[in-house]
């Protein structure tokens, strides 16, 4: 599977090959502050088949927090484009919004940190749900 995305403007752009590795909707707060106050749909895919195909996007890590993500956007539009987690070496998370084929995504397998989620955060019913990463 091919997976294509970028963001608004269209400075930056990826290309992402294999098997998804998860489907997933994250409700801690950082995901919270990215999405505008939302849970965050991603698709983590194989990091050995992503690539950028165009521009290159701005990183940030908080510097406070032990063993923090890195999170990807674009320099122009500020579209989050994808998280790098030391949680998981062997993945790259891709914002679904960034995804040129949102549908591909199809919903999520799992939803995480729901210790964080808020009442308006709706949740689907049968999908497994945790209060934090399961172990």
């Amino acid at each position: 599977m091919t997976i294509t995305g970028g963001c608004y403007c269209g400075a930056v752009r990826y290309e992402a090959e294999g098997a998804p590795i998860m489907k997933a909707r994250c409700h801690c707060r950082e995901c919270q502050y990215f999405t505008g106050g939302e849970g965050n749909d991603f698709m983590a895919m194989p990091v050995s088949g992503f690539r950028f195909v165009k521009g290159e996007p701005k990183s940030y890590t908080r510097p406070d927090l032990t063993g923090a993500a890195t999170r990807q956007f674009c320099p122009d539009c500020g579209t989050p484009l994808l998280t790098k987690s030391p949680a998981l070496p062997m993945a790259v998370i891709l914002k679904v919004g960034s995804l040129d084929d949102p549908k591909l995504f199809e919903g999520p397998q799992v939803i995480l940190q729901t210790a964080d989620a808020h009442p308006f955060h709706l949740m689907p019913d049968g999908i497994p749900a945790f209060p934090r990463f399961p172990g």
